[in-house]
C-alpha cells in the first residue's frame, strides 16, 4: 500500500526494536494525560487542543534524555532544518482513532513526522484541493513525514476502529503510540 503523495516520505523499520522496546519503556514510566478520548504526553510544549495554538506559556522544557537522540536523528537525516523542540504522545488501545486534520499550520513548521510503536494501521488521507484519497499502511517502528503538500494540503486521519484491511487481509490493531515530532514557531522565552 504505497501513496504517492508530493511531499509524503515512509520509512519502515526507521527504529531498531530494541529502540522501539526502551521509548514504549520510557513513556510508560511518565505521567499520562488524558486531555483527549486517548492518552497523550506532550514534551517541550503543551498544544492546546481546543484554541489550537501554541504560545510562549505552552514551553514546558527542553526534550528529555531519551527523546532528544530520536529528535537531532531526525535533524542529522535532514527532515528538518532545526532539531524539533516539540513532541506529541498518543496513545491508541483498538478502536481509537484520530479525526481528519492538518497540524496548525501557524504553530509549527513545514515538517511533521510521526513515529509508530507497538502496533500498525491504517492512516488516510485527503486532498484539500480535489478531493482525492489515498491510504497509507503504517507498520510498527516506522516513520512517516510530511512536508510540502503533504503537510499544507492533505489532511491525515486514523479511523477508530478495531482492525484494517490490507492487500484483502484483515489485521487487527494491538496498542499503538506515536510519537510526532515538530517545530513550534515561536521563541523560547
Amino acid at each position: 500500500m504505497s501513496v504517492a503523495i508530493s511531499g509524503l516520505d515512509y520509512f519502515p523499520n526507521f527504529i531498531s526494536i530494541d529502540e522501539e522496546r526502551n521509548l514504549l519503556k520510557n513513556l510508560d514510566s511518565q505521567e499520562w494525560r488524558y486531555d483527549l478520548k486517548r492518552r497523550v504526553q506532550h514534551y517541550g510544549y503543551v498544544y492546546d487542543y481546543k484554541a489550537r495554538v501554541i504560545t510562549n506559556s505552552s514551553y514546558i522544557g527542553i526534550l528529555p534524555e531519551w527523546i532528544s537522540p530520536l529528535a537531532k536523528k531526525l535533524y542529522l537525516e535532514k527532515f528538518f532544518k532545526k532539531i524539533p523542540d516539540q513532541v506529541i504522545v498518543n496513545e491508541y488501545i483498538p478502536g481509537q482513532g484520530i479525526a481528519a486534520h492538518i497540524d496548525c499550520i501557524p504553530c509549527f513548521g513545514e515538517t511533521i513526522t510521526s513515529l509508530s510503536l507497538g502496533s500498525t494501521c491504517v492512516m488516510n488521507f485527503t486532498n484539500n484541493k480535489n478531493e482525492q484519497k489515498e491510504k497509507l499502511f503504517l507498520e510498527e517502528r516506522s516513520l512517516v513525514v510530511l512536508s510540502g503538500a503533504a503537510r499544507y494540503e492533505w489532511t491525515h486521519e486514523i479511523p477508530a476502529r478495531k482492525s484494517d484491511i490490507v492487500n484483502g487481509m484483515k489485521i487487527p490493531r494491538a496498542r499503538r503510540v506515536s510519537l510526532t515530532f515538530r517545530t513550534v514557531n515561536l521563541n523560547k522565552p
